[in-house]
């Protein structure tokens, strides 16, 4: 019999388009007073830490988690693990977490996710035969076929063409994102999932967004008249979220009142060209396993990487969307690639922990080449 996992404290740092207020700080550093925040409010110290895991997709190599760790002062002697999912990495970053727990492998986890679109390093491909000397590159692929690896922008095009969502769907779901984040900050609903990292301390990219300014927006890419525009897409970001993830018997020492039980999570892959609908695979695969309905959660929060991929995901999982995204999504904060599945959890937790006990709610994210993650959350009393 597995252990069950909860979730008792989640945290992130605001989220600052690139080139912003944290564009002078690195990765570990935009990281470590998240990481300090989020296991402070757990009330545990830091010797009760027995891994600590990071999603990250652009930092370029080494073990940023490493690094955050210490700077965070979680001691020399605590393990800690980068992994890159892109996209869906700081979401499966806290399933890889929880899974260790449900296994008996640990008792507590701090997982999420951290990434520095400014502080990215360059990246240069070299000629297999040395013919041609070192060519600078902004992504890696993400399929072995050139055909079927297209550019994120493109992909949300075809998706919008091929599901049948107009311009002005997507910028009717734009408006409403930042809307409903205006309307979370001027009723503090951020307040206790915020840490004050150096530079800012509140979501800086949320605005009043017109119909009229979405059409004025530039256009990224189109699929046979059907746009995607700069306002419909998020803009790349900075940002670090993190979770606290215990065994139930390490919940019964803690003092906490709220919480979330982590019920299940799916992964799954889909036709690279359309990678935007891989969330919908993931959740149906989470639903099948879990046995519970889609169409009955409380809240749910979605990866907006495009309006048209976020509407072609709520439409296919059968969500509500009067449930979707509550407080605002990422077209009304940013995409800070590593970070943003953590920051759907965060999100999560927050939501779950204003509700009644027993209510249920899901973090989905779609990642480049075709891969999705869906976890399922649960409210309840320590």
């Amino acid at each position: 019999m597995s252990e069950a996992v909860y979730l008792v404290s989640a945290r992130r740092s605001a989220v600052v388009p690139r080139g912003g207020a944290f564009s002078g700080l690195d990765v570990d550093a935009l990281a470590a007073p998240v990481l300090v925040s989020v296991l402070d409010s757990a009330g545990l110290p830091a010797a009760r830490v027995d891994e600590i895991i990071v999603g990250n997709g652009l930092h370029g190599g080494g073990n940023p988690a490493r690094r955050a760790a210490l700077l965070a002062g979680l001691g020399e002697e605590t393990p800690a693990l980068t992994i890159d999912r892109q996209c869906c990495s700081g979401l499966d970053a806290i399933v890889l977490g929880a899974r260790l727990i449900e296994s008996g492998a640990a008792d507590c986890i701090l997982a999420g996710g951290a990434e520095s679109y400014s502080r990215a390093p360059q990246r240069h491909a070299v000629d297999r035969d040395g013919a041609v000397s070192p060519q600078p590159y902004t992504r890696p692929p993400f399929t072995p076929w050139p055909e079927r690896d297209p550019d994120m922008a493109s992909a949300a095009a075809a998706l919008a063409f091929e599901a049948g969502i107009d311009e002005a769907r997507q910028a009717a779901w734009a408006v409403e994102s930042h809307a409903k984040a205006l309307r979370a900050e001027q009723m503090r609903r951020f307040f206790d999932e915020l840490v004050d990292v150096p530079g800012g301390a509140r979501d800086s990219y949320m605005r009043r967004l017109t119909p009229a300014t979405c059409r004025r927006s530039r256009v990224l890419a189109t699929k046979s008249g059907v746009p995607i525009r700069a306002a419909t897409a998020a803009v790349s970001a900075d940002a670090a979220a993190f979770v606290c993830l215990v065994s139930a018997r390490l919940l019964r020492d803690l003092e906490r009142e709220r919480v979330c039980r982590f019920v299940a999570a799916a992964s799954a892959g889909c036709d690279p060209g359309l990678p935007g609908l891989a969330p919908v695979v993931a959740g149906r695969k989470l639903a099948a396993r879990s046995g519970i309905a889609l169409n009955a959660l409380c809240v749910s929060e979605v990866m907006e990487a495009y309006a048209a991929q976020a509407i072609a995901c709520v439409e296919g999982l059968g969500l509500d969307p009067l449930a979707v995204n509550r407080s605002g999504g990422a077209l009304a904060r940013g995409h800070p690639i590593g970070a943003s599945g953590a920051i759907l959890a965060v999100r999560l937790f927050h939501e779950l922990c204003r509700e009644d006990e027993g209510r249920l709610g899901l973090a989905a994210i779609a990642s480049a080449g075709g891969l999705g993650t869906a976890v399922l959350l649960q409210s309840a009393r320590a």
